[in-house]
């Protein structure tokens, strides 16, 4: 009887948070951009290139609407005038279709939900944040995953779920992922991270110099030619080779040069545009597509799945595939990508619930007869660590009090410590934690700790750094019959790895940068 109560007060939770569900489709909440080409159209490809990749080019106009006013965080990408607060409303008073979709994570546990047939991807993250009690940090994400071609990407949160499934064959056994991606929206903080100099042309008066928002603007404004170019690796249709040539992308689509870093029009090659593909990461690059790198993307039609309908693409390293692929996602979805990153925090301060966060926390002293606020700083700092160490001597009596009399409470204290921490992942091997954080985002400060494959008594900190992932081994040091954990050969010393982890959260140390954003796994 009481698992059923739980279930109707969990039924009537989400029923109460009716900002899950977002209005239907054609609400007029969308702002589009216009796709305008930088160049007379080009000369058919000729015979001698026409085989790397067939395809069609395809006009399209899409209509601007004008926005009612929010405050926004990007004055100078958006007019003032912009209202990214969607229409909520249940989906049994809204549609009364219903479908039944089933989600996974990153243990491949899977969870079937009904929803209404209008939902988006945001919706679906939001109603799985909330059956699942995440922290929601905008970071949650709905991946669409195609096996038999082993290519996956990420749904845009205002992307119908239902549409995205109406392109998988029958046969395809695609899936839907939900877990982390922190590098989402990155690129609207710090672009000039996600694109290069040497790939980026703009035409503008700046000279080549510009700050982070008029390169983000050249992007989301219609009116403005940005240019990504540069070397790709392409595979050749019909044949197993990839051969190296220079690629140009614009509003108008995806070209290649015949003639060297040629733009002329009648040397640049059409391969794709974007109205009806989308862009998707190779999971096995060089095993299943014999890429000459593992960083791999392809452009897909939306309803083609097969392998021969592929425009199969390889970077030379992270940052250049990032670049591409980031630009790709911006040509198609421009200002309604920007809406999608403003409107979670718009929610957020328009929303009358105030998570713990936004709460003001206050220290009190609860010592004497009467409780008093603490307002003295240095106070509130050394209560602070007094809590933090008493909490710890708790842990170690109640492990020693269990645990066999040959084991230290130190030993003991630690391993419960770190265990029960979401960014510990016992056995996990070095390939496996390069994969869950690339999973995750790679940006500065995504992190996991790990047991050592090599040495049994170690940990290791894995690290993502400029879209690389670099590996710190962390070494116990005995001293004194105590135990510590160090990254720096002693010099800096933890009696827990919470404790490193804690201090290097708030300090770089010896490390690249800040630990800043944890990889964990759930269970639907």
């Amino acid at each position: 009887m009481s698992a059923m109560n739980d279930s109707l007060d969990e039924t009537r939770s989400l029923g109460e948070k009716a900002a899950i569900f977002r209005g239907a489709k054609g609400s007029g909440n969308v702002v589009g951009t216009a796709f305008i080409p930088l160049h007379s159209p080009l000369q058919p490809p000729n015979a001698a290139v026409s085989t790397l990749f067939k395809g069609n080019r395809k006009s399209r106009e899409v209509d601007e609407t004008q926005m009612g006013h929010v405050p926004n965080p990007f004055p100078e990408l958006l007019p003032s005038t912009v209202s990214l607060v969607s229409e909520c409303l249940l989906p049994w008073t809204k549609n009364s279709a219903t479908q039944v979709i089933k989600v996974y994570s990153e243990d491949n546990t899977s969870r079937a939900v009904e929803v209404p047939s209008d939902i988006t991807a945001r919706d679906i993250c939001q109603l799985f944040i909330l059956k699942n009690h995440c922290i929601d940090d905008h970071s949650w994400t709905l991946f669409e995953q195609i096996p038999h071609l082993s290519i996956e990407r990420t749904i845009e949160d205002h992307e119908s779920v239902m549409e995205v499934q109406s392109g998988w064959g029958m046969d395809s056994h695609c899936c839907l992922y939900f877990r982390k991606n922190y590098a989402k929206y990155e690129f609207f903080k710090k672009p000039l991270d996600f694109f290069p100099e040497h790939m980026v042309s703009v035409s503008s008066e700046s000279n080549g110099i510009m700050n982070h928002s008029q390169l983000i603007q050249t992007f989301l404004s219609s009116s403005s030619c940005p240019e990504i170019h540069g070397f790709l690796h392409a595979k050749e249709h019909g044949r197993k080779s990839w051969k190296k040539f220079y690629f140009v992308l614009r509003r108008s689509g995806l070209y290649f040069s015949n003639k060297g870093t040629s733009k002329e029009p009648r040397h640049l090659q059409f391969i794709a545009e974007f109205s009806d593909s989308d862009v998707y990461t190779l999971l096995s690059a060089k095993k299943v597509y014999g890429a000459p790198t593992d960083y791999g993307f392809c452009v897909k039609a939306s309803k083609l799945n097969s392998a021969r309908d592929l425009k199969l693409l390889c970077a030379d390293d992270e940052q250049t595939r990032t670049c591409w692929v980031t630009a790709m996602r911006l040509f198609k979805y421009g200002m309604q990508l920007y809406q999608n990153f403003v409107q979670p925090y718009q929610k957020q301060k328009s929303s009358p619930m105030r998570s713990i966060s936004e709460n003001s926390l206050v220290a009190m002293d609860f010592s004497g007869h009467k409780s008093r606020v603490i307002e003295n700083p240095s106070e509130v700092l050394s209560v602070a660590v007094e809590e933090g160490l008493s909490w710890r001597r708790k842990s170690c009596h109640r492990l020693s009090s269990h645990g066999s009399p040959s084991t230290s409470q130190s030993s003991m204290s630690s391993i419960a410590i770190h265990v029960a921490q979401p960014w510990f992942h016992s056995k996990l091997s070095r390939d496996e934690a390069q994969k869950l954080i690339t999973q995750q985002g790679l940006i500065d400060g995504v992190f996991l700790v790990r047991d050592s494959q090599s040495n049994p008594r170690t940990f290791v900190l894995s690290l993502c750094h400029t879209q690389k992932i670099k590996h710190f081994q962390i070494v116990p040091v005995e001293d004194n019959g105590e135990l510590f954990y160090s990254l720096d050969d002693g010099h800096t010393r933890f009696t827990d790895l919470l404790q490193l982890v804690e201090f290097y959260q708030l300090n770089r140390g010896v490390l690249p940068c800040k630990l800043k954003h944890h990889c964990a796994r759930i269970t639907l």
